[in-house]
């Protein structure tokens, strides 16, 4: 290269960069910048800061999305007239004392919140101490106003108008009002979760005015269990309420309670998870990937469990402190919070035993759809009105059961299963004698009493009927049988005659080798084999013949993404799925009242019985009231 290139003259080197201290006005946008991403995040600093006052009652109002106006009204401790102006400034807080940063009980504990909000906003406080004076504060862009007094009756107003004004490249990057507003209705809903015995109100008051009210709930009575459950009843649903199971354990100092909805209440998503570590909500890759193995066994890949959970325990065993919003949180023993999240909930499941969800029940009685008829009577598709409802007076017991008796066959006299052919359908007689001398609450499932099309038992139970899909729930009987078996007798493994090598980096190596012991009890062995290899010495047997390379490497991908692998597994599970799917009552088999009976008793007897391998439901159970409602005699 000549010496005389103009590119490497000294005229053009670089200049020395120069070090200068930013000033505050600097320092808390920064700082808005990772603590407040948008509105949504500015309501949850607000409230998390109303709910460490020891606030029993909260009112958050915004309007177009947050992005012009959030006000938080919260009658918690509120803040004195001579600490407004330390409570504005960076890393002031009351909640820790310095020496100790993981002995953290409260929400927040750094003191960027509001020094931040009114760097990037105009943010005004309005608090009351008890019978002393209000006062008011007020920041605009970082330049604070001197305190004034105000009229206040208790409690504390905090005011943000124009979030971002002074940095306006970050509007910029907001969304849609009503996408805001989502978001900010979506953190409220957690935060009410994670406090029962709070009442939480949230009000769209763009335009001005009282505005609307778009989310309301009310302080939770009774002990921890009934408020919880009260609360998640009216955030997420009286059906996710009726289908939870109730969490209850503790192993080594954490302790699990909460909700989890059956199997058979699954979702498409993930968004009916919500997760929570003392209290504060959270979005952790180790909790969700513990809630999805615990479901794993009972969940198609395209279905995601519902459930509220929150794991509480000593300051010390957790870190909080590790996000700047947060929202992610590191344990002493990951492997013990995760193992108490999986054994604790398949615990549930597995004393839930047939049990299946509610609103199976409900769409079944949603197809059944009142016929309208046309101007000549004839059926359309289309309804022209409201569905016809019939006023009956509902019959004594007496007079059902003597119309019941005058409408049973004779016993001289051909009943269904001697009719023709014709029908795919066959009446078992129903022995009075023995269905007196079992109780009907000890049948939850109820004595057969039909087989529809050869695939579909009718039970009638003390209460309604139950529909029985045979083919299903023989299957996933099968299924838990050849999964116990498995368990006691272990996975039988196949030696390769030459050990399979599989070059990897030195840190997936590392990596894999940390999981060996846990492949080796599913029939998969592998064995460091110098530098970043490792040696394939034994593959599963169930599974034939196995590409080694590519289930190490997909195993590998499975422990970057979950912090686990279920992938050998699950690769066994299937296969099991499978010999139960041959090996079971096949579709169009007639099954005798005996083999029935025996097939309802062993699925009343088996965990999970009532969903089938793929999470589907193995039977419909209807209720009397429905029936009723159907034919119009409610």
């Amino acid at each position: 290269m000549p010496v005389d290139n103009p590119n490497i003259s000294s005229e053009n080197a670089p200049a020395l960069p120069v070090i200068r201290q930013l000033d505050d006005a600097a320092i808390n946008r920064i700082a808005a910048g990772e603590v407040v991403e948008r509105p949504a995040s500015a309501v949850k600093e607000l409230v998390e800061n109303a709910i460490d006052a020891g606030s029993r009652r909260i009112e958050i109002a915004y309007a177009d999305g947050g992005k012009t106006l959030i006000r938080i009204t919260d009658d918690g401790c509120g803040i004195t007239e001579e600490q407004l102006p330390l409570a504005l400034s960076r890393h002031a807080t009351s909640k820790i004392d310095g020496t100790d940063l993981l002995d953290i009980h409260t929400f927040g504990f750094r003191g960027e919140a509001l020094p931040s909000l009114g760097a990037v906003g105009r943010l005004s406080i309005t608090s009351r101490v008890g019978k002393t004076s209000a006062a008011q504060i007020s920041v605009e862009g970082g330049a604070m106003s001197a305190v004034k007094p105000a009229a206040l009756s208790g409690g504390t107003i905090v005011e943000l108008r124009d979030l971002f004004y002074a940095t306006p490249a970050r509007l910029k990057f907001m969304r849609s009002d009503r996408a805001e507003a989502q978001a900010i209705t979506d953190v409220v809903k957690r935060l009410a979760m994670a406090e029962p015995f709070v009442g939480f109100t949230l009000r769209d008051v763009t335009g001005g005015g009282e505005g609307r009210v778009t989310f309301r709930v009310e302080a939770e009575n009774g002990d921890l269990f009934d408020a919880l459950h009260g609360r998640l009843a009216r955030i997420l649903g009286k059906e996710f309420a009726e289908n939870a199971l109730k969490i209850d354990a503790e192993r080594e100092g954490l302790r699990l309670i909460g909700y989890a909805a059956l199997p058979t209440y699954s979702r498409g998503s993930s968004v009916a998870q919500y997760l929570f570590v003392n209290g504060r909500p959270v979005k952790d890759k180790l909790l969700v990937g513990a809630l999805r193995g615990a479901y794993f066994d009972y969940l198609s890949r395209d279905r995601h469990p519902a459930a509220a959970l929150f794991i509480d325990c000593d300051p010390h065993l957790v870190d909080v402190n590790v996000h700047p919003a947060k929202s992610e949180v590191r344990f002493r023993d990951p492997g013990l919070a995760r193992g108490l999240i999986v054994s604790s909930l398949r615990h549930a499941l597995a004393e839930a035993g047939h049990r299946a969800s509610t609103t199976v029940a409900n769409s079944t009685l949603d197809a059944f759809k009142p016929e309208s008829l046309g101007a000549l009577g004839a059926t359309s598709s289309a309804p022209t009105g409201p569905a016809r409802v019939y006023q009956m007076d509902r019959p004594s017991l007496g007079a059902r059961t003597a119309a019941y008796q005058a409408q049973a066959p004779m016993p001289q006299e051909p009943g269904f299963a001697d009719l023709t052919e014709a029908y795919s359908a066959r009446v078992e007689p129903v022995e009075t004698e023995v269905a007196q001398e079992v109780p009907a609450e000890g049948l939850p499932l109820g004595a057969a009493r039909a087989q529809v099309h050869e695939n579909y038992i009718v039970a009638q139970t003390e209460t309604g009927m139950v529909i029985v899909d045979q083919h299903a729930a023989h299957e996933r009987l099968v299924y838990e049988k050849l999964k116990s078996q498995m368990a006691e007798n272990g996975v039988a493994a196949q030696a390769l005659l030459i050990p399979e090598i599989v070059e990897l980096s030195e840190g997936d190596c590392a990596r894999i080798m940390t999981v060996a012991e846990e492949l080796s009890k599913l029939g998969l062995t592998i064995e460091a084999f110098g530098g970043g290899a490792v040696a394939v010495r034994e593959t599963p047997a169930l599974l034939g013949e196995v590409n080694a390379r590519a289930m190490v490497l997909d195993i590998l991908d499975e422990l970057d993404d979950a912090g686990e692998s279920m992938l050998v597994q699950a690769k066994l599970e299937a296969i099991l799925s499978r010999v139960a799917c041959h090996g079971s009552i096949r579709s169009g088999r007639r099954m005798r009242g005996e083999e029935m009976n025996a097939l309802l008793r062993e699925m009343e007897a088996t965990p999970h019985s009532g969903q089938c391998n793929h999470g589907r439901p193995t039977y419909v159970e209807l209720k009397l009231a429905d029936i009723e409602r159907l034919f119009g005699r409610t």
